[in-house]
């Protein structure tokens, strides 16, 4: 993790930018004077304000969109959590005090999840007192809204920090369709916002950054319309008998599992990952399973040594995962091994276009400005881009849902046995004290993995389950770029990398709503995104991911905005670039704890004929019912929504 100082001062690491790096390397104390430190936090909360004072986030910054530097899982937002994982918090958090509120229903957790929760309760019990805590300084969860005003600009620029799109809406389950339409989100109108021309008709393709990390030589091979397997392998800085395989993986490939069965090939797929795949069945170069091994890190959040030779056949589309065409494998199905997310999007067409310029926050903030009276100016979908929002409104008494941010729930308690009990009760750290709230009934909308440490008298088998879902670890980097005639001048909108620690960089989606004008000339100011995906190669996806994560943890900003400048750098070159000049503010958004995992084959054997530890781990529990993604387990919008719905269900039986 060694920064090149030489090369930072070119990148212009020096030079003062629009960030605030607050939560980087917040120590780690241990004892009574320390508990502040623990929580992130410090005093005792004060309405209208972001957190406490010891957040770090200044008492004039009301509008958490607008922070930059490291955001999202900050050392800030995880340190009780990580406090109750370690057995540390409750040795000096002292005696809860209560608070003497009580409400219907308390939320843990303040995701899409846990929000819809509350949303879908209000729906059934509109006189219902609701309140919803969260550990984050920020609504939405992992759904994040990155903001920045650029010189030069009317108005302000907008993008998404975390959960990005309306995915395959044709493929959304009842509840999330059900959802959209009590938001009255319009799917045809969100797809006429979005300019599918833009960067076509300005001469700008997708690539692929062959990078140094991966040959020897770096190259940028832009994927232009009516490229061939044959032109592409040319351009490549590959090995020739490398560029003949790859050839031969799209044009041609043999039936390399000759001989087997239909059902045969696919249990063969199963136990293979795709690199695997690659090498050892189909032979390939080591180059070109290099070129490949990417490939999935965008939507999965981890490589090809980890992502299954199933799922990617099942995936197998245009440019991706080439190779099995000649198994001679019916794509009119999909396999039984495939994984839940494949099977259910098999068939769905839908383009990549319902996207709201900040993202899946967008519905977030039309639940809570619903719920919560004067916290939206807007609350439609045309509206909610550009309304303007009071946080201050979010906790205060006189609501009937209140929504408590930097506030991590420590404990989740039934009132007495789980199989009588009418109410339960729910603890928080202020940053000062435990504070105790009544609640007829609790969801628990926060990650499956914490929830043993929260509600401590949970069985044995249901904790066990519950531990089993480790999230996948994720960055999402926002960019403010002074302009964009670079880009347009090497002629890419959007670049996967084949090695590198970012693996796509990618100019912000052509996403226009009424009031809200997304950049059309290449001379103004534009947002830019970066994904990095830090699981370790070659692991099960568990492993992977926890290896990944103590990597992220040790790694401090400084190193991430290198990265960024770097990379950026190395793309746009030939297009005059000069990331000194040329960026005006970065955010990264820190998923420490991201993607839900979801069952896949080479690695979880029960697959697809259970028992599933997701059906164990949200079973109902008293009072307390489980919602999230994890609970699903899939890391989609509308996994979440379906969990807080059957949540409440159980809740309101």
């Amino acid at each position: 993790m060694e920064i090149d100082r030489h090369r930072a001062r070119e990148l212009g690491m020096g030079r003062p930018i629009s960030r605030r790096d607050f939560f980087d390397g917040v120590a780690m104390a241990v004892g009574a004077a320390a508990l502040g430190s623990l929580a992130g936090c410090g005093a005792a909360a004060t309405h209208g304000a972001i957190g406490t004072d010891l957040l770090e986030v200044p008492r004039e910054a009301r509008f958490p969109p607008g922070l930059t530097g490291l955001r999202g899982d900050t050392p800030a937002a995880m340190s009780v959590p990580h406090a109750l994982r370690d057995g540390r918090f409750w040795q000096y958090a002292g005696a809860p005090r209560p608070t003497g509120e009580s409400y219907d229903l308390v939320v843990v957790g303040g995701g899409i999840s846990g929000v819809s929760a509350a949303f879908e309760w209000l729906n059934n019990d509109p006189d219902a007192g609701i309140l919803i805590l969260d550990n984050h300084d920020e609504i939405g969860g992992h759904a994040r809204r990155n903001e920045f005003a650029p010189r030069g600009r009317a108005g302000s620029l907008i993008g998404y920090g975390g959960s990005q799109s309306i995915e395959a809406p044709s493929a959304w389950t009842a509840e999330g369709r059900i959802l959209l339409a009590q938001l009255g989100v319009e799917l045809r109108a969100l797809a006429s916002s979005f300019d599918r021309k833009l960067y076509r008709d300005l001469g700008m393709t997708g690539g692929v950054m062959c990078d140094r990390e991966s040959f020897a030589t770096e190259r940028l091979v832009r994927l232009t319309g009516g490229l061939t397997p044959e032109e592409l392998a040319a351009r490549l800085p590959m090995a020739e008998p490398a560029r003949k395989d790859l050839v031969r993986l799209y044009t041609n490939p043999p039936d390399y599992l000759a001989g087997l069965s239909r059902e045969e090939k696919e249990e063969r797929l199963a136990a293979l990952t795709y690199s695997r795949y690659l090498l050892e069945v189909a032979g390939v170069h080591p180059d070109v399973e290099r070129f490949c091994r990417t490939m999935s890190c965008d939507e999965w959040a981890y490589d090809t040594t980890v992502f299954g030779a199933i799922d990617a056949w099942g995936s197998a589309d245009g440019w991706d995962y080439p190779g099995f065409q000649g198994l001679g494998l019916d794509r009119g199905k999909p396999s039984r091994f495939n994984s839940p997310s494949v099977v259910k999007g098999w068939g769905a067409e839908d383009p990549a276009v319902h996207h709201f310029p900040e993202g899946n926050q967008a519905l977030v903030r039309m639940m809570v400005g619903r719920m919560i009276p004067g916290f939206a100016t807007a609350t439609d979908m045309d509206g909610i881009t550009t309304a303007t929002f009071d946080y201050g409104r979010l906790d205060l008494a006189a609501n009937r849902v209140r929504f408590r941010l930097s506030s991590p729930v420590v404990s989740v308690a039934n009132d007495g046995d789980a199989r009588t009990a009418a109410g339960a009760a729910v603890g928080y750290f202020d940053g000062t004290a435990v504070r105790t709230v009544r609640a007829g009934a609790v969801i628990m909308a926060c990650w499956n993995a914490v929830i043993p440490y929260i509600v401590r008298d949970l069985p044995a088998d249901q904790r066990a389950a519950l531990r089993e879902a480790v999230k996948m670890p994720l960055l999402y980097a926002t960019v403010q770029l002074r302009d964009w005639t670079a880009w347009q001048r090497v002629g890419v909108h959007h670049a996967r990398w084949t090695g590198a620690y970012w693996c796509v960089s990618e100019l912000d989606h052509p996403v226009s709503t009424p009031g809200y004008a997304c950049p059309r000339d290449p001379g103004e100011p534009i947002n830019v995104h970066l994904v990095a995906t830090p699981a370790s190669s070659g692991m099960a996806p568990a492993h992977a991911a926890v290896a990944g994560r103590h990597a992220l943890l040790r790694t401090p900003f400084s190193y991430l905005e290198y990265t960024v400048r770097d990379q950026l750098a190395r793309l746009l070159d030939s297009g005059g670039f000069d990331p000194a000049r040329d960026i005006e503010a970065i955010t990264v958004n820190r998923w420490g704890h991201g993607y839900a995992p979801e069952y896949c084959r080479p690695w979880n054997a029960f697959h697809p004929d259970g028992p599933f530890p997701a059906e164990t781990a949200r079973r109902r529990f008293g009072r307390i019912a489980i919602a999230n993604s994890d609970s699903v387990p899939a890391a989609y919008a509308d996994a979440a929504i379906t969990a807080a719905h059957r949540a409440v269900g159980e809740l309101l039986v």
